[in-house]
């Protein structure tokens, strides 16, 4: 195979981290809205933990978009 094979393969499979940042930004609002319904006196700090959590969890997505970006230009 070439090397330009290798590189859209890269790029394509550096894409589906969209899909794990997908599946993490879920889990963390149905575990935030979960935790506010059980103790809704923390709702401020659960909040700012979840948010927390989708932000490290889209910035994982970013990441996999830019390296796609990068091996893609390749071709």
């Amino acid at each position: 195979m070439d090397p330009q094979a290798f590189a859209a393969l890269g790029a394509g499979i550096a894409v589906l981290t969209a899909t794990g940042a997908a599946i993490g930004v879920g889990l963390s609002a149905g575990k935030g809205a979960e935790a506010i319904a059980r103790q809704p006196e923390k709702e401020g700090s659960i909040r700012a933990l979840a948010f927390l959590g989708m932000v490290l969890s889209e910035a994982c997505a970013i990441y996999g978009l830019l390296v796609a970006l990068l091996l893609f230009s390749k071709i």
